[in-house]
Order: C-alpha cells, then structure tokens, then sequence
C-alpha cells in the first residue's frame, strides 16, 4: 500500500514538474503563445470556411497590417522603456492631413520619398515633444499623451481643417496602387500585394536592430526595468524619454502617410479609437505594461494577431461585439499567462 501511494505521489510530483517546465517555458518565451492563438484563429475560420485560404485573403491581411505595424513598433519602443503613448494617432492623423493639404495646393509634383521624409520628421517633432513633456513634468507619460492626444486633434479640427481630401496628391496615389506582385485566382479574380507593405518591412528590421544591436537599446531596456538603477548606471532618462518618443512620432507620421495611400483619401477624422488595440497587439506580444520587455517578433505577431480577429472572423458570421469580446479574451488569457510564476 506504501508503495502504491508513493507511486502516486511520485507520478503527481513529476506531472507537476513537467507543467511547470512547459508553463515556464512559455512565461519566457511570450510570442510562442501568440502564434498558437493565431493558429488556432487561422486553423477554427479555415474549417468554417475554406474561403478563409485564398491567397487574396492574405494580401488584405498584408494590407491592413501596415498601418497597424507601424504603430505597434513606436508603442514597443515606448513600453520597453517603461512609458505609455496613446497620442499616436492624432500625430499620424496631424501630419498625413497637413502634408496632403500642402502637398495638394503647393507642391502637387513632389515625389513620395520627400513627402516620406517629411512625415517623418514631423512626427518625430511631435513625439519628441511628448518626451520633453514627460521628462521635465516628472508625470506619468499616459496622462501627458493623453493631454497632447486632445491638443494635436484639437487644433487639427479647429485651425486646419475638417474637410475630406479625396484627390490626394498624385505621387501618393500612385504609390497607393504600385503593386509588388499579383495573383490570379483559378475563377479569374486578379489580387495585388501593394508595394507600401515593403515600408513596414524596413521598419521591422530598423527597430529590431535598434532594440537589440544598439547602446540606445540597452538604454531603453534598462530604463524600463529599472530607472533608478539606470540613472545611476549612467544613462540619461531625458534623452531616452525623448528618443523614444521621437522614435514613435516618426513611425505614426510614417503611418500617416501609408493611411492616405491607401485608402486614396486623408480624413482628419481618421484614426481614433484605434489606440487600445495598438496597445493591445504589443501586450498580446508579451510586452509588459511596466517596462523593460518587448520584441519585435512578439509585436508583429500581435499585430496579425489583432487583424485576424478585426478583419477575418467575419467570415464565420461572428459579429464585431463578439470580436472584441473574444479579443478581450486572447488579452486576459495572455496577460494571466505571462503574470505566472511557476515553481521551480
């Protein structure tokens, strides 16, 4: 009977053990768990619906990836370094209108690396202002970007403009439809991956060399996990605060800029509501509210994570408020997950 007993026991402890070895495995290793939810989305839609595996399904999804990439990567940098901006939006909508007015009324010829360019710099303006804020106020970078949200769309609306562009500039609408490839389907429907999505490869690799082969990198991680530490390790909280949020500003002026392309229309009243999701998609790709984590790998998983729930479960007939509740689902269960610390 003993020996019975301890068998048991024996077979209880080991099954506890090899739970704790898996669940640890994937506490650290957080972007497995997103493209397991993934699989599952993309393996239960594909089931309901073979439609679901149309190469022109995967060219929309590359699509609206884009945008919602961009945006994701300046949240990431941002969250590593222990902060939070949820004015990205209202840059990206600020600079692609001004742009496309200017550009429309006084330079209708400019190329679009130019208009790229300056984009870029405006965002990276704006959200360095958003850091010089956070850094001289001393106050949590959520109420400060929550403030400069209002004041950015505010005088959008109030002194530039509320009216559609819908003859954007030529440049951009003919980015807009430069295709990479196309696709044609057995009944004859011709699909194009559009040649933007390029831009959002470029910033991929950017900000992963940036995160991870870079000093400043060093300095984002550090000051996210600690920043008292950091501080008296030596690095400068001021000068990472306004990196980052420079770095971020210049990815939603970019964003911006992508929008109008593609959808051949710049509406200030674009964008909004779209925050929480971007934030989503970067904690469903195992970055931690507090700081000091974060991949870019995790990220665009979360991305395509997010898209698939906003863009293909219409094709199995679930309506957009049980999106977001499944949505809300995927969030707690991933943050439950990643909170977890198993025993040794």
């Amino acid at each position: 009977m003993t020996d019975i007993t301890s068998d048991i026991a024996a077979s209880r402890a080991h099954a506890e053990s090899a739970f704790n070895r898996v669940t640890r495995w994937f506490v650290r290793h957080p972007p497995a768990v997103t493209a397991i939810l993934i699989a599952l989305v993309c393996v239960v839609v594909g089931s309901i619906n073979p439609d679901f595996w149309q190469i022109s399904n995967l060219f929309d999804m590359a699509r609206s990836t884009v945008v919602r990439g961009l945006f994701a990567l300046g949240v990431l940098v941002v969250l590593a370094a222990g902060g939070l901006d949820v004015s990205f939006t209202a840059i990206a909508a600020f600079v692609m209108y001004v742009i496309t007015m200017l550009v429309t009324n006084c330079f209708p010829e400019m190329p679009i690396l130019p208009i790229l360019l300056v984009a870029a710099i405006g965002g990276a303006f704006l959200g360095a202002a958003n850091g010089v804020l956070v850094s001289t106020l001393k106050a949590p970078s959520l109420i400060v970007t929550i403030g400069t949200q209002y004041v950015i769309r505010g005088f959008l609306l109030t002194f530039i403009g509320t009216a559609l562009f819908m003859n954007i500039p030529m440049s951009m609408d003919a980015f807009g439809k430069l295709a990479l490839f196309h696709h044609q389907s057995a009944n004859g429907a011709t699909s194009t991956m559009p040649v933007y999505v390029l831009v959002l490869v470029v910033a991929v690799i950017v900000t992963w060399l940036l995160l991870n082969r870079t000093l400043m990198g060093r300095a984002i991680y550090a000051v996210g996990g600690n920043a008292g530490i950091a501080e008296r390790l030596g690095y400068s909280l001021r000068k990472v605060h306004i990196f980052v949020f420079a770095y971020a500003g210049l990815l939603a002026g970019i964003a911006g800029i992508m929008h109008v392309a593609s959808n051949r229309l710049a509406n200030p009243f674009d964008l909004a509501g779209s925050e929480l999701e971007i934030i989503a998609a970067v904690v469903l790709g195992g970055a931690r509210i507090t700081g000091g984590s974060g991949s870019v790998l995790g990220t665009m998983l979360g991305v395509v994570l997010i898209t698939l729930v906003n863009n293909v479960l219409i094709l199995v007939g679930i309506p957009s408020t049980s999106q977001l509740a499944i949505l809300g689902l995927f969030i707690v269960g991933a943050g439950a997950l990643f909170s977890i610390k198993p025993r040794a």
